[in-house]
């Protein structure tokens, strides 16, 4: 399974385990109430990392060093691409590239340098050893500093080795040239407006299928409990009219 085929996963795994639960507590508790809130609050965490994960962020950096190293691939493999093609794979160790950078504020930066291909997520990059000689390229020093918009998704934990993936670089003025995520803004409202036209096609097909369906379910349960009821009072009825004639 892929990194991101495990993403999906999890969100399935919630949304089945909120189901199984879903049962054991009836309409209108408190115990359903808050599996409601936990359900959704994991779901929105779940996707928001999900996204924060995959669309490109963009860093202010100067290049330091770039370098190809090799890494040994462990518990860490989700947050790793395919391996280039052409590049050394040996079991869990890969030939990797990497682009030191620090931020304006002095804070350094290491991204890995792997292609994306045809995968997820669809950045389609086949270019690592361009961006790697680009970004060797621009290396500058303290005194006399280089600056470039380093474009890049994933995150940096440097517990677990993990890396932001490099996808593009480009020399920039200086540290403060202001940067306009066009892409995020145009898939997030993208993502908004589709997600509001399908909350809409839902509540229109609620209210138009569903609810009068239950209605007609209610209506139909209330008629059934009535002429049980009324078959049973006749019933006694009968019960009772034979202890009468017994007593006479």
């Amino acid at each position: 399974m892929s990194g991101y085929g495990w993403w999906v996963f999890w969100i399935v795994l919630i949304g089945v385990a909120a189901a199984v639960l879903h049962f054991k507590f009836p309409r209108g508790s408190k115990g359903r109430r808050r599996l409601k809130w936990s359900f959704w609050g994991l779901l929105i965490l779940s996707v928001s990392a999900f996204l924060h994960y995959t669309l490109p962020q963009h860093d202010i950096i100067r290049v330091t060093d770039t370098y190809n190293r090799i890494t040994t691939i462990g518990s860490n493999w989700l947050f790793y691409a395919a391996p280039d093609v052409g590049t050394a794979e040996t079991g869990e160790t890969r030939d990797v590239r990497f682009i030191e950078a620090v931020r304006p504020n002095g804070k350094v930066i290491v991204y890995r340098n792997e292609d994306t291909g045809w995968v997820w997520p669809p950045y389609f990059k086949y270019d690592s050893s361009n961006l790697q000689a680009e970004s060797s390229n621009v290396k500058s020093t303290s005194a006399a500093p280089e600056w470039a918009v380093m474009t890049h998704y994933g995150w940096r934990l440097p517990f677990l080795s993990i890396y932001p993936n490099a996808i593009s670089i480009k020399a920039v003025a200086g540290p403060d040239v202001r940067i306009i995520p066009w892409v995020n803004i145009v898939v997030l409202t993208a993502l908004a407006i589709l997600l509001f036209t399908a909350w809409r096609i839902l509540a229109q097909f609620r209210e138009r299928s569903i609810d009068p369906l239950l209605e007609d379910i209610d209506e139909a349960s209330d008629a059934a409990v009535e002429r049980a009821s009324g078959f049973m009072s006749r019933i006694l009825g009968w019960f009772r009219s034979w202890g009468s004639s017994s007593r006479r």
